[in-house]
């Protein structure tokens, strides 16, 4: 079970002190250790596209211009292993189960899930 997260990310280390026995994950943190391609193609199989995977809220997003672009799974994928703050975070994989983000719902069921 691994988090891909980053440390310097205040919603981050809130959402990794609300998980229940944190000690059973692999933290990973991606500004100093990145996403390979294969992990994010990886993830983009438990997710379904790397779209799901990517964050519209990246400080980067609008400098780039890429609010203004219609971006394709290829663009997603490039974006993201170019730009780790491209990466939604956390990412929390547990097996085959995959929770993306910082949503309310999304924390809640990964709490839920890790409690089970």
């Amino acid at each position: 079970m691994i988090i891909y997260h980053l440390s310097t990310c205040s919603t981050c280390q809130r959402i990794l002190k609300e998980i229940p026995r944190l000690d059973r994950f692999t933290l990973r943190e991606i500004k100093s250790d990145p996403i390979t391609a294969k992990e994010l193609d990886d993830l983009k199989a438990l997710a379904g596209s790397y779209e799901a995977l990517f964050s519209r809220r990246s400080m980067k997003f609008r400098p780039m211009g890429l609010h203004e672009k219609e971006l394709s799974e290829a663009d997603y994928r490039r974006l993201i292993l170019e730009e780790y703050t491209f990466l939604k975070r956390p990412v929390v994989v547990m097996g085959k189960q995959v929770f993306i983000g910082n949503s309310k719902k999304v924390v809640e069921a990964m709490v839920e899930a890790v409690s089970a």
